[in-house]
């Protein structure tokens, strides 16, 4: 397990002291906290690889702690409660817990769910969770784009749709590609213009001048979309390029 921290939210002594002699026996480091502001004070100054979270604290309720949690950091959560409605459970995961598990629970399943946890964590570190091409910054984990230092507001669409495109320089793309990629389950139509005017919207914010309320994309970057049909099939491709003062953006 190379040691990695584990933090056990949690009133109940004896539940922690049963946790914690099992993690500690599967190689991990325990930390215990029994409210919640011991926990978010942990959280902040520790590196963690997971949490354990009950949700019936004497200071807070878990739930209140995980969105709290969620507003500064990742790591992984797991919720471990007596509350057993559907109701609960789904509250706890759309609160930004990754797992859920009920009390009274058997060990064994707890320690197979932070395998899992850990090893869903590790593939996403893997990647590359920043790229930087040129004054350009997107960083994958937190879904933001910087210019130079500064963010650059776009849509949660519009980011997918940049960090999709930037990872394909000089690559000709077909609709269907960038349709399947950014949009998928079906949700355009293949006739749809949803991505030319995303786009567009692109290309806006980046003639937008600096001194605009939200940040943008300046005078010295652009996205050009060049649209191409060969062979029957209607392609596109983009890449980096100086912006002139004769540019328009495509109606």
């Amino acid at each position: 397990m190379n040691g990695e921290r584990i933090l056990l939210v949690d009133d109940d002594p004896d539940i922690c002291t049963i946790l914690k002699d099992n993690l500690e026996l599967d190689g991990y480091k325990v930390l215990i906290a029994g409210t919640g502001r011991e926990a978010l004070e942990a959280v902040k100054n520790t590196g963690l690889a997971l949490i354990i979270l009950d949700l019936s604290l004497p200071d807070a309720d878990g739930l209140h702690v995980c969105r709290s949690i969620r507003n500064y950091s990742q790591t992984p959560i797991i919720m471990l409660t007596a509350r057993d409605r559907v109701t609960d459970k789904v509250l706890g995961l759309e609160c930004g817990a990754d797992d859920y598990m009920v009390k009274p629970f058997d060990y064994l399943e707890l320690a197979a769910r932070i395998r899992a946890c850990l090893r869903r964590t590790s593939r996403v570190e893997a990647g590359p969770a920043v790229i930087q091409t040129g004054e350009l910054t997107i960083d994958e984990a937190r879904k933001k784009v910087f210019k130079s230092g500064k963010e650059v507001d776009v849509t949660k669409r519009e980011f997918e749709l940049l960090a999709f495109l930037v990872k394909h320089p000089e690559r000709a793309l077909t609709r269907k590609e960038i349709r399947q990629a950014v949009w998928p389950a079906g949700r355009i139509y293949e006739d749809s213009r949803t991505i030319d005017v995303h786009i567009q919207h692109l290309r806006q914010k980046n003639r937008r001048r600096p001194e605009s309320t939200t940040p943008h994309f300046n005078r010295c970057w652009r996205r050009l979309y060049v649209q191409r049909r060969h062979a029957g099939c209607e392609v596109t491709k983009a890449r980096l390029a100086p912006l002139r003062a004769s540019d328009k953006v495509p109606q």
